[in-house]
């Protein structure tokens, strides 16, 4: 593996109303001080346009108020370029933790998608497969394609954010195509819902779909929020279990990537502008807290014992030369840039750190792409013991 001179792609394509960067009010997102107690440590891996991951080695102390997320090392795991293999998602295999697989967001230049695994001791592709979009009901000519991500024991399972979306359902042993299951199957109609994304409870039981709802071609802010049955869903059918709907901006509120707790009792939800805790059971409304202005998150994957989240999250920083000196855009202004960077949010107190370490930018910088928007997406991670 190359050492990481370029953590993250440089993103060109932009799609209206996903990867537009929004900016929120500022609210209850503060410094916080924490009685000294256990830190994490982790190997990290994080999705992005580059056609690689991230792959970082993080160390997580909810008592440190000003720095409570360290990166002690830098590598990547290479999937392809940034024109085959952009990425946003990253699913560790629950039955082998040096196996990950993996799905495209935007279709390569003959216009197919990539679903594939990697060996994370080696760095390898292991296997790397190619699909013809459904050219009837989801074409896939441009992004959004794959997302989000969920598994069974036998099963890899990634969710198709474009209209109309759904999920398909691969082998893992050898990423045979079993099934592809419409989110319409659970009577949403094409042109109600956008973005959808989902994941599965760690006891393999539910698995866990949101979609962002439209009226006249806008997203109105309500999300839905729909617990099936894995098992059922492994046999390419939806048996739901419970739905609920959580109310949120129509201008900056997008739910991404999600994450149960390792108990099973709560779903920790990225929503760009804030983050919501739910009951993992009733879906109902746990917590709720508003991003800092100019921080979109887009991930929150729960430590082990469910005490905090480690968030990926995008923010709006000032841009800079490869000296370090500020950028001036055409109006003589100072130019912002989007950064990649990494918070933590603590279930207990239920705050925000706004303090956050950045995982993008130190390395573009002294690159000479201090100018250019960075974009990180989803993680997963391997939790030292």
């Amino acid at each position: 593996m190359k050492k990481l001179a370029a953590l993250f792609g440089i993103v060109a394509v932009v799609v209206v109303g996903y990867l537009a960067f929004t900016t929120v009010a500022p609210t209850t997102s503060v410094p916080m001080a924490v009685a000294a107690g256990q830190t994490y440590s982790a190997t990290v891996y994080v999705a992005g346009h580059g056609g690689h991951f991230a792959k970082a080695e993080v160390t997580i102390d909810p008592s440190d108020a000003n720095a409570p997320v360290k990166i002690t090392n830098l590598d990547k795991i290479d999937i392809g370029d940034s024109k085959s293999h952009p990425t946003h998602d990253a699913r560790i295999d629950s039955n082998d933790p040096n196996v990950l697989f993996w799905s495209t967001y935007i279709p390569d230049t003959n216009k197919k998608m990539h679903v594939g695994k990697s060996d994370l001791k080696t760095g390898k592709v292991i296997q790397d497969v190619t699909l013809t979009p459904d050219a009837a009901r989801a074409a896939g000519e441009k992004a959004p394609l794959y997302c989000a991500s969920g598994q069974s024991k036998d099963f890899y399972m990634p969710v198709f954010m474009g209209t109309e979306g759904y999920v398909d359902v691969f082998t893992k042993k050898d990423l045979t195509l079993k099934h592809r299951v419409f989110i319409s199957d659970m009577g949403y109609a094409k042109g109600t819902y956008k973005f959808t994304h989902g994941t599965n409870s760690p006891d393999m039981k539910t698995f866990v779909f949101t979609m962002n709802q439209v009226k006249d071609g806008k997203m109105t802010g309500d999300v839905d929020f729909v617990l099936v049955d894995l098992p059922q869903l492994e046999k390419g059918k939806l048996k739901v279990i419970t739905k609920n709907t959580l109310k949120g901006d129509p201008n900056n509120t997008i739910t991404f990537r999600m994450f149960f707790t390792k108990d099973g009792k709560f779903i920790t939800q990225s929503a760009a502008d804030r983050l919501w805790v739910l009951d993992a059971k009733t879906l109902k409304l746990v917590d709720e807290k508003m991003m800092p202005a100019g921080h979109q998150l887009h991930d929150a994957m729960p430590t082990p014992d469910g005490k905090f989240a480690l968030l990926t999250v995008r923010n709006v920083t000032d841009g800079c030369d490869v000296e370090g000196k500020p950028i001036k855009d055409e109006k003589g202004e100072a130019k912002t840039i989007t950064d990649g960077v990494f918070m933590v949010y603590d279930a207990g107190a239920k705050t925000v750190n706004a303090k956050a370490t950045s995982t993008c930018f130190g390395c573009h910088k002294t690159m000479g792409k201090g100018d250019k928007n960075a974009v990180l997406c989803g993680l997963d991670a391997n939790f030292k013991k």
